[in-house]
């Protein structure tokens, strides 16, 4: 995993988010992820959750888990896959190829980027901020983190 990796889950409940670091370092499927959130978060039944990964300052991944739901998942650059095995991970999770003309210009955000919409965040909002020069990934999740109300606890997970 790499050195400067911040990972957290958000539980919504009847008072408003609840949040957690998560321990993604042994994840080895993707499914370790959701197995990680439901374990640290204690979820029990259908309750909405985010999973926020920031990965140095090169990318950050988005995870919605919901019950039995299939868990829908946003990676703000598919060229992440490049960087580690967390990379790598997430864009199975994406449905991210690697890219075998190695042609890594530009930002290419991959995934569901309709997973926040229903929550505030449309797709185009999210794209714009994934694409925005300057921006770190910290920066975008904190801004992700106030539109969703969840930013004074993400904050002190920090």
């Amino acid at each position: 995993m790499a050195a400067n990796t911040f990972s957290a889950a958000f539980v919504w409940t009847p008072d408003g988010w609840n949040g957690a670091e998560v321990d993604l370092s042994e994840a080895e499927i993707v499914d370790d992820f959701g197995d990680a959130v439901t374990e640290t978060l204690g979820l029990i039944g259908d309750e909405l959750a985010l999973l926020c990964v920031e990965v140095e300052d090169e990318w950050f991944a988005l995870v919605r888990y919901r019950g039995d739901d299939e868990p829908r998942v946003f990676l703000s650059d598919a060229h992440a896959i490049a960087s580690d095995r967390l990379g790598e991970l997430f864009a199975e999770f994406a449905g991210v190829a690697p890219d075998k003309e190695g042609n890594s210009l530009g930002v290419r955000p991959a995934g569901d980027f309709e997973l926040l919409s229903d929550l505030g965040v449309s797709s185009e909002e999210l794209l714009e901020l994934s694409m925005e020069e300057g921006l770190l990934p910290a920066d975008i999740l904190s801004v992700i983190a106030e539109r969703l109300s969840f930013a004074d606890e993400l904050d002190r997970l920090r």
